[in-house]
């Protein structure tokens, strides 16, 4: 009786020790495929474009942040990604925005005419995505991570602004903003355009400065809004300045039209 007992506690230790395994391998196996999920999303992006090392992009990208508190990752640490895949000047096609991202990204993927960062290999490549790291950990992880203004230096919104900053810098020639007129304030001092694109149009590369202000039926600002003269006063002297009010409608048929000319689009 007692060696009957031993044996069913014995084949039930069994069981629970392979349980136990499978839980184990389960989760490390599920844990590796979300580190992979995310890495083979930023690889297999990045091999749309030419002429870049990915594997070298990728590893310069993930030193800004692992094993870091995802509220200490300085606009700074994304140095080494920056040099890693540089942004190009595109002379005359370069285009800014603001509150805007659908209409100027619904325009840009139907024709050809201008580029904003999310165009570019890194700012397509994490448009959209969501990403930190853990100290102690060499992991990437793409939940639990802190929101845009959970804290300053955070992992998302470090990057977009060193980014945003990078790709301001190579600003050349006529100089294209999308401004949203359905807000209040279309020129906010505290956005990224204001804050961070803006004071890097400089004279010696920027010509011209034309404000495209986006007409909604809801609108409630046009080109004579105040902030507009803030943004005329901010930009470098010797840059002209331009807005003309244009109706999302006009941009959308525009866009699905390629026999019109770009420079008939507003």
């Amino acid at each position: 009786m007692e060696h009957e007992q031993s044996r069913r506690l014995g084949k039930r230790c069994v069981i629970l020790i392979v349980i136990v395994v499978l839980i184990v391998i389960s989760a490390v196996v599920f844990g590796l495929t979300l580190k992979s999920a995310f890495e083979s999303t930023f690889l297999s992006r990045c091999e749309k474009f030419d002429q870049y090392d990915c594997k070298k992009v990728w590893d310069a990208f993930q030193q800004a942040y692992v094993n870091k508190d995802p509220c200490k990752v300085p606009v700074e640490a994304y140095d080494p990604l920056i040099a890693a895949a540089p942004f190009k000047p595109q002379c005359n096609r370069m285009m800014f925005w603001s509150k805007t991202k659908d209409v100027v990204h619904g325009f840009t993927e139907k024709r050809d005419c201008f580029v904003t960062l999310e165009d570019t290999l890194l700012g397509s490549v994490l448009d959209g995505l969501t990403w930190c790291g853990k100290e102690g950990s060499k992991d990437t992880n793409t939940t639990g991570c802190p929101g845009w203004s959970d804290c300053e230096n955070n992992t998302v919104r470090s990057f977009w602004i060193r980014a945003s900053a990078a790709f301001a810098d190579v600003a050349c020639g006529n100089v294209t903003a999308m401004l949203n007129g359905s807000i209040n304030t279309p020129f906010n001092p505290t956005s990224i355009f204001a804050s961070v694109e803006v004071p890097r149009f400089i004279a010696s590369r920027v010509k011209n400065l034309n404000v495209v202000m986006v007409i909604q039926k809801n609108n409630i600002s046009n080109c004579t809004d105040p902030s507009l003269k803030n943004l005329r006063q901010s930009i470098d002297t010797g840059i002209t300045f331009s807005c003309k009010d244009v109706s999302e409608s006009q941009i959308q048929e525009c866009g699905a039209k390629p026999e019109i000319a770009c420079g008939d689009c507003w």
